[in-house]
């Protein structure tokens, strides 16, 4: 693995910073806002939600740190549209906290994000998800996308 940073703790990382860089940038209001956010905040906690039941469902890992525990390759539900849903969620988490209190930091704070996961915790999962499930996993990751 290259990080030993659970990603929960990432996003909660992340979240904090684009709360407190707030006062850096200037305020970028958007009409509805306080709407947008309760549902990018709900989508979020439904498809991160969702992950985890399947993952449940299927007696596998759901620890992001030990993906080589993976005992079943999960490609259904959620895992149709995107192999990380559970990261997709935590990014839309992000984007709600970004349009409720600082959109032009949380733009670039959720894109860093993304490319963080991306580099630190999914293409390591791919890896080891490889080396598992290798036939399987390279029919999957054809068919679906990495985050939508």
């Amino acid at each position: 693995m290259e990080t030993k940073i659970p990603p929960p703790i990432v996003t909660l990382i992340f979240g904090l910073a684009i709360y407190f860089s707030r006062e850096m940038l200037p305020v970028v209001e958007i009409l509805h806002s306080s709407y947008l956010g309760i549902f990018l905040l709900l989508l979020g906690f439904f498809i991160l939600i969702s992950a985890v039941r399947l993952f449940r469902k299927d007696n596998t890992t759901v620890n992001p740190l030990s993906p080589d525990q993976a005992t079943k390759l999960v490609t259904d539900g959620i895992f149709k549209y995107t192999r990380n849903p559970m990261y997709l969620g935590m990014a839309f988490i992000l984007s709600s906290i970004s349009v409720s209190f600082n959109l032009l930091g949380g733009i670039f704070l959720v894109a860093l994000f993304c490319a963080y996961i991306t580099k630190f915790q999914i293409i390591p999962e791919e890896r080891a998800m490889k080396d598992l499930f290798s036939h399987d996993f390279e029919k999957y990751i054809k068919s679906t996308r990495r985050w939508i």
